[in-house]
């Protein structure tokens, strides 16, 4: 009789990480994916199982009233997933667990063994890259589930659940529905909320100074700045309160106004200028540790304007094709087998000089670095760039700053040589500064980013000509310079991930979510880097600030992140814990039910700012003034693109007086022989055809873009606006339309679904020696704005599933900006990140179209015009037989 071979069953997360880990083992394994979490708390009402529905705390998912014991539920989507994984481990004589090395591995680990009950041996196997020699050496080296981890994330996963579904309900009745509170979430809207209210608060100040250009002799010429005047120092931006715009009263310096700054500058222009004195010093620079999850997350940010959630995901993606080590960490040690090979690597590409004479070890800030990981670095020991290893788009980008940081790391230092100038001219002195890069070191691989766009990179060479105290200097250029000050900086995703682990509060590996989630709730807009507040979030944090301070104090959810990580270390239970945050006599339950009744809905969505006079109320189709004029109310919208601290005194005057005054009319249509308005709306000025009547519910309109002022606007070009989008002709190559028109990001030209844009500032295109608009542009120009687009038209699936049964429409799976998604018509639903396309099916792909399409409302609009056609063809069928 033959034996049986014995079998192995691996599990992992993703499929992509199941395909590459199954290639290095032999045919006695089966690798899996688990495709996440299979169990979790229920999301909805429906996925409560109905002997809990009953329960006070069902709605929770937590019994509260029993240990604060999860009720875990399988999710629709993972059941067919579980019967598989449950079908293998039948055949199996052996079961690994392969999930991450984190507290969300080893939870998603417990959770398999707890559904999968396996009468085999379970053992634990982990590893931080997915190559050949790191996969063999952990299945060599198992280990048991631990169990702090698993209760640590268990603890996390509850306490999060108490605070947003204790919270967020309140701030559905009291502000907005769809509102969300959350542990770090709330923390982190208040970081921005404060940042917008200390720029509404903030007062400019104005001074002028000296800017010289100056030269010795037939060297080349350099700057130098004024610095004192008879001995005082001149002010700087720096001087002045940022509240009130005036000098601080301790400040003991010299303001210039444009009149003394000019009679200064034509006092000493003919003066003799020559250099009193000058200091040289030598500075070293070490390099940088290796990334961590939040280094990356910031530094991807800066250089290559990644979302950190488009970090992660592009970093989860280099990680399971065996490019990189884990990424989420907070460790900054590397292994001593990866040390080597960088050491190798500077040795063979940069040469000996490069390399630092000793080997360079690192430690970080945190208490708890994730589960011990090493930083992130590229995978394996051949340190291969990202061309070697065929990579392409972000995922080059980002690996390519990711072998450059490692290898930086042990490369010799910097060495630089400052000068600072000092120069004479009657009683005024001026400074020059210069710096010189006498060996780059390290920066021949690496050089970090900075959060000031402004700021000079620190291997910028910007040296002084050779100078010696008593030289004589000629003035080539004496300008008189105004000066402002400017407002504290709005938060960018790499500054608040700083901020944020600066202060202890959530955990870099959850900060993609969280920075996502604050513009999914509607907190925070982006405009361009910038993490611009809503008035929907002033509106929250003050609500939640006045009345539950504590949970969104810095400190105190510092703290709870400590606490979480003691449970992790087995050095706290987590059921005391737990019971004072929830249900003690301060515990969130008992303040929500105390303090509810006394928060007025009215008042927390009134808001008074310290810029404005009006009131400034959140609405259910956005912020608007709210002012009383001769005993009446009056209401005007605030466009969505004005942020808190940006509104001024005069706009919200000028907002209220429109409303007052009605909509301006230019003048009447000369074909349509209607009034057309211009109007201020929630996306900014636009014009209208006509007024809003029954029969014409929705008259035509047309936003005025942003390069044509609305009050320079008069009937002739609110007719040509009216006029969009207009037929510019045949493209010569398809023969097919060439639009032109104005979209909500601008103008643009239209052709086969493939936009080209204007200018983005001037809304102008130039070609061929010309100047165009959206007036004035020609088919031939269209054709080449089109031809330069970086747009490619319309995308391609990555897999056609097929027809819709309902419509017969296609359904495919595409590829978007923060995944995959399946896609029928207009509706569009995401697949899980861990999910294969591979495997999707068109029944499962219909499902979650129809659950999104319901979310949103289209499914019922749907089938009732499909009911209304069967109905017309019975009416139809009865004629016939009548």
């Amino acid at each position: 009789m033959v034996a049986k071979a014995k079998k192995t069953l691996v599990i992992v997360e993703s499929p992509a990480k199941a395909k590459k880990i199954q290639s290095f083992l032999g045919p006695g394994y089966e690798v899996l994916a688990s495709y996440g979490h299979v169990r979790d708390l229920p999301s909805k009402a429906a996925e409560i199982p109905e002997k809990f529905k009953k329960e006070a705390w069902s709605n929770l998912g937590v019994n509260v009233e029993q240990d604060y014991e999860p009720l875990y539920v399988i999710p629709k989507d993972k059941k067919d997933r579980v019967k598989q994984l449950r079908d293998s481990l039948k055949n199996a004589d052996e079961l690994l667990i392969a999930t991450d090395e984190d507290r969300e591995g080893e939870s998603i680990g417990w959770h398999l063994i707890e559904l999968l009950k396996p009468k085999v041996p379970v053992r634990r196997m982990v590893f931080a890259e997915i190559t050949k020699d790191a996969i063999q050496r952990a299945i060599n080296d198992t280990r048991e589930l631990d169990e702090n981890l698993v209760a640590a994330q268990e603890t996390r996963r509850v306490l999060d659940r108490l605070y947003g579904y204790t919270l967020s309900p309140l701030l559905w009745k009291k502000i907005a529905r769809g509102l969300s509170a959350g542990r770090v979430q709330s923390v982190a809207v208040r970081m921005l909320v404060e940042r917008e209210l200390e720029r509404a608060a903030f007062r400019s100040g104005s001074y002028w100074d000296l800017a010289a250009n100056l030269k010795s002799g037939e060297s080349t010429p350099f700057d130098a700045a004024l610095q004192t005047v008879g001995g005082r120092k001149i002010a700087s931006g720096k001087d002045f309160d940022e509240t009130t715009g005036q000098l601080k009263t301790d400040a003991n310096v010299l303001l210039l106004d444009e009149a003394a700054a000019t009679e200064l500058r034509e006092r000493i222009e003919k003066s003799d200028w020559s250099v009193a004195e000058v200091e040289t010093r030598d500075q070293k620079r070490n390099p940088y540790p290796p990334f961590t999850t939040s280094t990356l997350q910031q530094e991807a940010n800066r250089k290559l304007s990644l979302s950190a959630r488009q970090t992660m995901q592009i970093a989860q993606k280099l990680y399971e094709e065996g490019h990189i080590t884990y990424m989420r960490t907070d460790s900054v040690s590397l292994s001593n087998e990866a040390v080597s090979a960088i050491r190798r690597t500077i040795d063979k590409r940069y040469g000996h000089d490069y390399l630092s004479p000793q080997t360079r070890t690192f430690s970080g800030k945190s208490k708890n670095a994730q589960e011990a990981h090493e930083a992130i670095r590229p995978a394996g020991t051949a340190m291969q760039t990202a061309k070697e290893l065929g990579l392409s788009g972000g995922q080059a980008k980002l690996y390519d700053l990711v072998w450059k940081r490692s290898v930086a790391c042990q490369m010799a230092e910097a060495r630089l040589k400052f000068q600072t100038v000092t120069i004479k001219a009657d009683d005024a002195e001026f400074r020059a500064t210069g710096r010189h890069v006498e060996f780059p070191g390290f920066f021949r691989a690496y050089v970090e980013g900075s959060d000031d766009p402004e700021a000079a990179l620190d291997d910028t060479e910007s040296a002084l000509p050779p100078l010696s105290q008593g030289d004589q200097l000629n003035v080539e250029e004496l300008k008189a310079l105004p000066h402002e000050t400017k407002p504290p900086a709005r938060f960018t995703e790499a500054s608040l991930v700083r901020r944020l682990e600066a202060e202890g509060i959530g955990r870099p590996s959850t900060y993609a979510s969280i920075i996502g989630t604050v513009q999914d709730r509607g907190y925070v807009e982006k405009q361009g880097s910038q993490l611009v507040p809503t008035f929907t979030a002033v509106a929250v944090n003050r609500l939640l600030q006045q009345h539950f301070p504590d949970l969104v104090d810095y400190s105190f959810t510092a703290d709870m992140e400590q606490k979480l990580d003691d449970i992790s270390n087995g050095d706290k239970n987590r059921l005391p814990y737990l019971n004072r945050f929830y249900s003690g006599p301060s515990g969130i339950d008992q303040q929500v039910k105390s303090k509810e009744e006394g928060i007025d809905p009215r008042t927390a969505c009134t808001l008074k700012l310290d810029n404005l006079d009006p009131d400034v109320r959140i609405g259910r189709y956005g912020p608007f003034f709210e002012v009383q004029s001769d005993g009446e109310r009056v209401t005007a919208s605030i466009p969505n693109h004005i942020a808190p601290a940006d509104l001024t005194e005069e706009m919200a005057e000028k907002l209220i007086r429109e409303k007052k005054e009605g909509p301006k009319s230019l003048g009447a249509h000369p074909e349509e022989g209607l009034p057309i308005y211009i109007k201020n709306g929630p996306y900014g000025p636009y014009v209208q055809l006509g007024d809003i009547t029954e029969e014409t519910p929705k008259p035509k309109r047309s936003g005025i873009p942003k390069s044509i002022n609305p009050e320079e606007v008069d009937l002739e070009t609110a007719i040509k606006l009216l006029g969009l989008p207009r037929r510019l002709g045949h493209h010569p190559d398809t023969g097919k339309v060439v639009n032109v028109g104005i979209g909500p990001y601008g103008p643009y030209v239209l052709h086969d679904r493939k936009y080209g844009s204007f200018d983005k500032k001037t809304h102008t295109f130039e070609y061929d020696g010309e100047s165009y608009n959206i007036f004035n542009v020609t088919l031939d120009a269209a054709c080449e704005m089109l031809r330069q687009s970086k747009s490619r038209g319309p995308a391609k699936p990555l897999r056609e599933l097929g027809e819709h049964p309902e419509d017969k429409k296609p359904v495919g799976i595409f590829e978007g900006r923060y995944g995959s998604y399946v896609k029928h018509g207009r509706t569009n639903a995401t697949l899980p990140k861990d999910r294969d396309i591979k495997e999707v099916t068109l029944e499962e792909a219909v499902t979650m179209l129809n659950e999104k399409a319901a979310k949103k409302g289209t499914k019922k609009k749907g089938a009732k015009k499909k009911a209304t056609k069967k109905k017309a063809a019975k009416k139809k069928s009865a004629k016939k037989k009548t």
